[in-house]
């Protein structure tokens, strides 16, 4: 890559729940597919900047074989202005079950956690003051 320029970068999932994860990152966090075939999705936020993001049956051809298995461990970090408001929509109203309850944390977030479909953690985040113990960890081009 160090010889030309970046265009793009994305996650893609490989999932088992191809369809459910679609309906879930489309309804519930604002995603529109841009291409969709019965093995691979991608999606885009349309705001700008552009936030992408893809999906792939984990069973797939393209998969390299020795890797053709769903997502794990897999943490999505969605920031956003008013967490608190995305937990009034996404848990109370939508009814999605909270894997971390909406909380502050001492190095710098009020968060929660929800999971999508396919297992994949979605941590939505909104930034907060750290407490002195954390606020100098943050190297001096970290806006807060």
């Amino acid at each position: 890559m160090s010889s030309s320029s970046l265009t793009s970068f994305y996650p893609v999932i490989c999932s088992r729940q191809l369809k459910e994860s679609v309906e879930f990152y489309t309804t519930l966090l604002g995603f529109e597919k841009t291409f969709e075939t019965d093995w691979y999705v991608s999606l885009r936020r349309s705001e700008t900047p552009h936030y992408e993001l893809a999906l792939v049956d984990a069973e797939h051809e393209t998969v390299p074989e020795a890797f053709r298995r769903p997502a794990q461990g897999l943490l999505l970090n969605f920031e956003v202005t008013d967490v608190d408001a995305e937990h009034m929509r996404l848990v109370e109203q939508a009814g999605l079950t909270p894997e971390l309850t909406l909380r502050s944390e001492d190095f710098g977030q009020r968060h929660f956690i929800v999971s999508a479909p396919d297992g994949v953690l979605i941590d939505i985040i909104t930034p907060i003051d750290p407490s002195g113990e954390f606020a100098t960890a943050y190297t001096d081009h970290t806006e807060r």
